[in-house]
């Protein structure tokens, strides 16, 4: 073999090496949407790919590494709205307003995998460990939705609790699934139930 062709082996070699993660990565992701990840097998995966298990495993030697690239494949395609940019907006009432359509447009658009994780959450240790960074988004995203407010005490604390239900992924999920109700029509129902929390009577406050 020349010198010149064999640079150029090598990088063909690399780049379909490099397309078969990217189709077992995609597969699993398929599954885990599709199935759930209890439920998805390597097998499954290493069939919908068109590869060998063994092959699988070579990219993959654990689910940690797996998991990982699944999760950072799925983050890129579909990006959460980041709450930074919801800091900007200075009336608290107005943020929330904002904030809450662009979560609920969002999880519209995930819907079948938060679904398939948040079920699978209590059966499977490493669904859990990658749920904390969403659970750590919720967070951010509460604790962005309450300042501002000015509230202490026990407002403060209904007020928090109502943005933390009113931004739950389940929240959604059951207005919009089980109430029928469009997107649009949940937000505002919630945004009504954080101003209530925010404005009840200072006698009971």
């Amino acid at each position: 073999m020349s010198n010149q062709k064999r640079p150029y082996r090598m990088r063909r070699r690399a780049e379909l090496e490099e397309q078969t993660r990217l189709r077992i990565t995609a597969s699993a992701v398929a599954l885990h949407q599709e199935l759930g990840p209890a439920r998805t097998s390597i097998s499954a995966i290493a069939e919908r790919a068109g590869v060998r298990r063994s092959t699988v495993y070579r990219h993959f030697p654990d689910e940690d590494a797996l998991f990982a690239a699944c999760s950072a494949h799925y983050r890129a395609a579909n990006p959460a709205p980041d709450p930074g940019s919801w800091t900007v907006i200075r009336d608290p009432d107005e943020r929330t307003r904002v904030a809450l359509r662009e979560l609920y447009a969002f999880y519209r658009r995930t819907n079948h995998m938060y679904a398939s994780l948040l079920r699978d959450e209590a059966v499977l240790p490493i669904v859990e460990r990658l749920l904390r960074d969403f659970h750590g988004y919720l967070r951010a995203v509460q604790d962005v939705l309450m300042a501002g407010r000015g509230l202490r005490g026990t407002a403060a604390r209904r007020t928090r609790a109502a943005i933390g239900h009113a931004v739950a992924f389940t929240t959604w999920r059951s207005l919009t699934h089980e109430q029928a109700l469009d997107d649009d029509d949940a937000a505002a129902l919630m945004y009504r139930l954080v101003e209530a929390a925010a404005g009840a009577p200072a006698g009971k406050r």
